[in-house]
């Protein structure tokens, strides 16, 4: 996935971007203090360019990260008086200052993402989107859904069917044989603009998924599918409630998330320093059984690769009681 900041967004001072271009490449190589010291003589040009507060804050942090076992506090306390400033001065937070601020422990974590951040995040990556998650990242989503569907709603026939941020449409050629209606819904409008040249969708819609099955009539989806999405999310209970009240009795929700590994601390939900949420199998349990789904089954799979690194998840699949 992308790093979590708006490359894009210029200051509207030539001499400033170059400078915060010249910073970036400089922290590429390790050099994380005269990043943060170029950054600096930016924003002495443009003081109120928000994107160049957060990359000073992000500067900062990995100099901190990189000082002594016990961390470098002034830079720290730094990073966390950048990345606030980045936040007052963006009120809608493209950059996700929000989420930095919860991981240092400078503020709560929220239950999801600032909306704008995501939009931002997902409309630069669209071009690109299916070549780095499926090639390079070895994305099994899809495949995991199938699966679940296979095992656990062989043969089924589905009325109507929502795809939950549902992207360039990854998941369409899985779910659309089992259906006769299907749509999606994503936050990022250049996503839905590919999933929309795929052919496959009945309808899409650029929203909020809890919103958009929020405005939908009671009752009227018998499957609901969501891989790679709940990353973005914190506690699921709102959703699930949003699920229950827009499906019948019977009806399939089968969805991925990334799990909490057993060294990680804190409770059932974990924002990562990937700024991802990830879940323990506890938490689905009680969400579910809390909103009025059966758990039918609950895999632990691997999901895709990150850094090197297999990325561990559950692939699940609830039935509305």
């Amino acid at each position: 996935m992308p790093p979590l900041s708006s490359r894009h967004l210029s200051s509207g001072d030539l001499v400033a971007d170059r400078r915060l271009e010249m910073a970036r490449d400089y922290a590429a190589a390790g050099e994380t203090i005269a990043a943060a010291e170029l950054t600096e003589q930016a924003l002495e040009l443009a003081p109120e360019w928000a994107a160049g507060w957060f990359a000073l804050g992000e500067f900062r942090e990995a100099a901190a990260e990189r000082a002594e076992a016990d961390g470098d506090a002034e830079r720290r306390a730094g990073a966390i008086a950048a990345y606030r400033e980045a936040a007052r001065l963006d009120p809608d937070d493209r950059c996700g200052a929000a989420l930095r601020l919860a991981r240092l422990g400078a503020a709560p974590v929220p239950d999801a993402p600032p909306a704008a951040h995501v939009r931002d995040l997902f409309d630069g990556y669209a071009d690109r989107y299916e070549a780095s998650l499926v090639s390079a990242l070895g994305y099994r989503g899809p495949a995991l859904i199938e699966r679940m569907l296979d095992a656990h709603a062989p043969g089924r026939r589905f009325a109507h069917a929502l795809d939950l941020g549902c992207g360039t449409g990854l998941l369409a050629p899985v779910i659309r044989r089992r259906v006769d209606r299907l749509d999606g819904v994503d936050l990022a409008p250049a996503m839905i603009a590919k999933a929309r040249g795929g052919g496959l969708y009945d309808t899409l819609e650029v929203a909020d998924v809890t919103a958009a099955m929020d405005a939908r009539t009671p009752a009227s989806l018998d499957l609901v599918t969501a891989g790679d999405v709940f990353c973005y999310l914190g506690d699921l209970t709102p959703v699930f409630t949003a699920a229950a009240r827009v499906t019948s009795g019977g009806a399939v929700v089968v969805f991925t998330t990334e799990a909490v590994g057993e060294e990680e601390v804190g409770g059932e939900v974990v924002l990562r320093d990937s700024l991802r949420w990830a879940h323990r199998r506890s938490h689905l349990e009680r969400v579910a059984a809390a909103t009025g789904f059966v758990v039918v089954a609950i895999d632990k799979e691997t999901l895709r690769r990150d850094r090197g690194r297999d990325i561990v998840g559950h692939a699940a699949l609830f039935t509305r009681s």
